[in-house]
């Protein structure tokens, strides 16, 4: 493999990889704090009672959006911190993703283009264009939780997925108050990611 693959797989990621988790963890940390102080309630003149409007002012930016969902639906809005952690939870996987992948594509376009590969140099191109599409889609997830218009990159975002995203909602509905089209599409490109690999890359 080339020296620039060499150095962005093998030295650049992994440190990227624990950075991201390690801020989860950190995030994972204050949520699961926000949820027990949601329902513990101390005395707000106490140091517990402190600690925890501090707790509620850090993450009320997180939480408020899981909170307006919850309570769209009546649902109990001190849950918020676990939905929001899930969020976090999704949010962080698919940018490790993200990242491993931008990576891997570039350390494939390179080693293509240095050993004369058209073959390979046109696979890794179909499979960036597929990541691109996996990247619009994880942003459209995210979006459903903020407010957006159409002259936003959200709003192109929209017009972008929704001619694959529309005919999948219609075939698999929300469940009660989750929407896993997205997931189903994004399994699918992975799988065709897997595809062309395997016909383009691996021999």
């Amino acid at each position: 493999m080339a020296a620039l693959q060499l150095m962005l797989s093998l030295n650049v990621y992994p440190i990227i990889w624990m950075v991201l988790w390690g801020i989860f963890l950190v995030f994972l940390a204050f949520m699961i704090l926000r949820l027990i102080f949601n329902y513990a309630d101390p005395n707000p003149f106490g140091k517990i009672g402190r600690l925890g409007f501090k707790i509620r002012k850090i993450t009320e930016r997180f939480v408020y959006p899981a909170a307006r969902f919850l309570a769209n639906f009546r649902v109990d809005t001190r849950l918020a911190p676990l939905v929001t952690i899930f969020l976090g939870l999704v949010l962080t996987y698919f940018t490790s993703n993200i990242i491993e992948n931008t990576f891997k594509i570039v350390d494939g376009l390179s080693e293509a283009v240095t050993t004369g590969n058209p073959k390979m140099f046109i696979g890794f191109i179909l499979y960036g264009l597929l990541s691109i599409l996996v990247l619009f889609i994880f942003i459209r997830f995210i979006s459903t939780w903020f407010v957006f218009t159409r002259n936003t990159f959200l709003g192109f975002v929209k017009k972008v997925t929704d001619p694959i995203m529309i005919p999948v909602q219609r075939l698999i509905p929300p469940i009660g108050m989750f929407d896993i089209s997205a997931m189903i599409v994004l399994i699918v490109i992975g799988l065709l990611q897997s595809v062309v690999l395997n016909i383009f890359v691996r021999p």
